[in-house]
């Protein structure tokens, strides 16, 4: 059963923020933000970080480097990695942990291939996997967890059981806000805007991992393919196979955001149960248990 918080419904103000973002060119504002927080200056880089810290806290306790001054850019600061042994992994091996430091959107199951937004909106999956039709079924009737990334989470994408990635696609689309007010406001949200979807083969049957592009996201970036954008560009999506083999382990990277996102999960039908406590307006950190898989048959 899909759950939702209770405060889901669209108000003047989300539909009025909604539209000015239909006027924006997302595209060009996302390229823009991508430039300059890769900008290596010293003086420049350092005030970014220090205006960063003044509007939001972060916790640096966890991170590689502790001093905000020794990340080279102000991505290399909001892409930080963690440090070796910060976040241990649950020592039972059939705990599916969250890939991600964030909020729960919206959890539950896939209801005749659609997945709950918010109140009054909902998408297909087959439009999130753009349009790959043998992937949707895998998922058809199976479960979703869809977790907000504030910008002042950590932002890198973890696995959240080892798997084998066998292909993946990268969907051009717009890039609107991801935040509540948007997805309350914004019919098909995570359907229109920009986004990478990776397929695994796990123990536990078939998961999708998907990333959702937004306003002011300017790079979506895998360990195996590298930067896949920008640049943001138009058209069909683009699907590809897997030559080489992509073994990844429960908690190892698989990729990375700059500024905040949205993280999707997919699982296959039988394939795992999410935990009770796992309801919108929960807050996950990568690395924390958020359900237990099932051994599928082969």
């Amino acid at each position: 059963m899909s759950t939702s918080s209770g405060d889901d419904r669209a108000s003047g103000p989300d539909r009025l923020f909604a539209l000015l973002q239909l006027c924006l060119p997302t595209r060009w504002l996302s390229a823009l933000i991508h430039r300059i927080a890769n900008i290596r200056h010293t003086a420049f880089k350092n005030a970014l970080i220090r205006l960063f810290l003044r509007g939001y806290t972060v916790d640096l306790r966890e991170a590689e480097y502790l001093v905000p001054e020794n990340y080279a850019s102000f991505n290399h600061f909001f892409t930080r990695a963690l440090r070796t042994g910060a976040r241990p992994l649950p020592e039972a091996g059939d705990a599916f942990v969250s890939p991600v430091d964030g909020t729960v959107s919206q959890v539950g199951r896939i209801r005749d291939g659609r997945i709950f937004q918010a109140k009054g909106h909902e998408y297909s999956a087959l439009e999130l996997l753009g349009g790959d039709e043998e992937a949707a079924r895998r998922f058809t009737d199976g479960l979703f967890c869809t977790i907000y990334l504030a910008p002042h989470n950590y932002h890198r994408i973890h696995m959240p059981i080892g798997g084998r990635l066998e292909k993946w696609s990268y969907v051009p689309g717009r890039l609107f806000s991801v935040n509540a007010a948007t997805a309350r406001a914004m019919p098909r949200l995570f359907a229109r805007n920009e986004r990478l979807n990776a397929l695994f083969q796990t123990d536990a049957g078939g998961i999708a991992v998907t990333m959702v592009g937004a306003l002011f996201v300017g790079s979506l970036e895998t360990v195996w393919a590298g930067c896949v954008s920008p640049p943001h560009v138009r058209g069909e999506p683009q699907r590809y196979e897997t030559m080489n083999p992509v073994m990844l382990a429960r908690g190892e990277e698989l990729g990375r955001f700059n500024m905040g996102s949205t993280v999707i999960l997919l699982a296959e039908a039988g394939a795992l149960e999410w935990s009770a406590e796992l309801t919108p307006g929960k807050v996950v950190r990568m690395g924390q248990s958020i359900g237990r898989w099932q051994r599928r048959s082969a």
